[in-house]
């Protein structure tokens, strides 16, 4: 489990107030999330499975991608309402443009959740803090160039998450008077072979990189990818402490050196238990919980657990 893990557990109990009512039955759950392709979300998915089960283990899951387009997450929605689903888990397509679906379930008596990338008008917001997720993944980056150099930033999808990964970026690059970002708006589609054209693109038009921040770590795999192929050394960090971040930190050739690691099963599986808590009558006292992720790098990757911890 993350080191943050234990205070964010605690936090959940925090914000929570007892309801002292007896359990409603769960009979079903529905997620929508973003491209099942991407692990990612596959573990995002698992974590809140394996919660449900546990609550209650009869209850339906149904987990639906929207691989990034509104109107097929609204799709979704609109047939788990229909379909009677107590509890709707929504890692948004688009935080904000979700808000009248969203309404439109609780209006129903549906309970929905925001996960991940949030959404607004859910009941409450369980995510990783991405402002800090970005903050931390580029003070590493700063501190390993030894607070000097270019750097280079892959942004994504227009998401609200995504774009606090990049200002948080920013603001720790900002510190140092010998650092400059010197291209932020090449976007991937998350993807590592997106990853790897963009650095190609880059890399042709700078020939002086010293560092890469992604926004996630399949993008970083690309750009490691890029710069290997083109025998260019740079420093890459991404966000997420996935399977593959993990492997590229135990390979010696690799250009990445560091993850603002999150596990994403853990999320999923705390979502469900404040989720439930809401459904049986709870209510939490703040709009937002957030989980600060750590950095992953190659000196304490021995002690990472990985996504799958619980």
């Amino acid at each position: 489990m993350l080191k943050s893990s234990m205070s964010t557990t605690a936090m959940l109990v925090a914000v929570l107030s007892a309801a002292g009512a007896e359990a409603k039955d769960l009979n079903s759950v529905g997620v929508t999330l973003g491209p099942l392709g991407n692990p990612f979300y596959v573990a995002l998915a698992k974590g809140m499975e394996t919660e449900v089960k546990k609550v209650a283990p009869n209850a339906k899951f149904n987990a639906v991608s929207h691989d990034y387009d509104l109107n097929k997450e609204v799709s979704a929605i609109d047939t788990m309402i229909a379909a009677g689903t107590d509890i709707i888990f929504v890692n948004a397509a688009d935080s904000e443009a979700i808000a009248p679906e969203v309404k439109k379930a609780l209006d129903a008596g549906v309970t929905v959740i925001g996960v991940d990338a949030g959404a607004k008008g859910a009941l409450v917001n369980l995510t990783v803090d991405h402002t800090a997720a970005g903050r931390v993944a580029c003070q590493y980056l700063a501190d390993y160039l030894q607070h000097k150099g270019n750097v280079v930033i892959i942004d994504s999808v227009p998401m609200v998450a995504i774009q606090q990964r990049v200002d948080g970026c920013k603001e720790a690059i900002a510190q140092y008077p010998d650092m400059k970002v010197i291209s932020s708006d090449q976007r991937g589609d998350g993807s590592r072979d997106s990853g790897l054209k963009v650095m190609q693109t880059l890399f042709t038009r700078f020939p002086d990189i010293q560092g890469v921040f992604s926004i996630n770590d399949q993008m970083a795999m690309g750009a490691d990818l890029a710069a290997q192929q083109l025998g260019r050394k740079v420093a890459i960090t991404g966000i997420d402490g996935s399977p593959e971040a993990e492997a590229a930190l135990k390979d010696p050739k690799s250009n990445f050196v560091g993850s603002a690691a999150q596990s994403p099963f853990n999320v999923g599986a705390q979502a469900v238990q404040v989720g439930y808590k809401i459904f049986n009558g709870e209510k939490p006292e703040a709009p937002v919980i957030l989980i600060t992720p750590t950095i992953v790098n190659r000196d304490n990757i021995g002690e990472y657990k990985g996504w799958t911890a619980n």
